[in-house]
């Protein structure tokens, strides 16, 4: 097994991984070397989506999920140093976006910048009682730019996303469920339990089903209706063959949990 040096991954119940932000000195800050053992991790991920069936993202400590960039490390580069790690960055969120397999986000402390983009690039969020969250770039002439300006208008509506980005004001948890941007609020000490509890639950669901849902929704997301209507139709024909569909209807017939094999 691969021994990272910013991120642990464990596998803490089948079909189940866990993978943690692991810089609690800097709040799990960015640096290149995570932005390098993330792409490393997803990439894995992408290339055999069936060695696991859901995935738990989260931050080592208490206080922070991600603080984003290292700001230290990022001062005195130059531009084109600047540029170079965050293209780092960037192949590391198209990474965890394109990751075939579930992601749920448990995040357990301070999700600010860069943080906050990772927690929204999930498929969603379980996020602790103490959380704040913003998306900080724009108080530092920058802007977010791994996802921010995309996602977060996906989660909570275009208006309220401009408030967010614009101002660079934190808010804290129980606004951000309330506006749909987290799932469920949890007691801190429970936080990555709920979330292996639901990633359970899906990883026990026929995998290439959770796949291919995970797909149509984020592809009818980028599309019109129709268009939409249509990919869903051919997501759902490609499962129509599988032993795991065989599997489901025997079970249920038969009256017992099904056993899928992903295939």
């Amino acid at each position: 097994m691969t021994i990272f040096e910013t991120i642990t991954v464990d596998y803490p119940q089948e079909h189940t991984v866990l993978v943690t932000l692991n810089r609690p000195e800097v709040a799990n800050a960015m640096n290149t070397q995570m932005g390098l053992d993330l792409l490393a991790v997803f990439d894995g991920f992408c290339a055999a989506p069936n060695k696991q069936r859901c995935i738990v993202l989260t931050g080592a400590g208490a206080k922070a999920f991600c603080g984003g960039g290292d700001l230290k490390q990022r001062n005195g580069m130059t531009d084109e140093q600047w540029q170079d790690q965050h293209l780092i960055f960037e192949r590391m969120i198209r990474a965890v976006v394109g990751c075939p397999v579930p992601i749920i986000a448990a995040v357990n402390g301070a999700a600010y910048a860069g943080g906050m983009e990772i927690s929204l690039c999930c498929d969603f969020i379980y996020a602790s009682e103490n959380v704040r969250f913003a998306l900080t770039e724009v108080t530092l002439g920058i802007m977010p730019g791994a996802g921010g300006t995309q996602n977060l208008p996906r989660a909570v509506g275009s208006r309220r996303a401009k408030e967010i980005l614009l101002t660079g004001r934190p808010f804290g948890v129980q606004q951000a469920f309330d506006w749909g941007m987290v799932n469920r609020i949890c007691k801190a000490e429970t936080l990555v339990a709920e979330a292996l509890e639901t990633a359970a639950v899906i990883a026990g669901n026929a995998p290439i089903s959770t796949r291919q849902i995970k797909q149509s929704v984020n592809m009818g997301l980028n599309t019109d209706l129709q268009t939409g209507m249509m990919f869903e139709i051919e997501a759902y024909n490609r499962m129509v063959p599988t032993d795991d569909r065989r599997e489901g209807i025997t079970a249920f017939n038969e009256k017992r949990k099904p056993v899928y094999k992903g295939r």
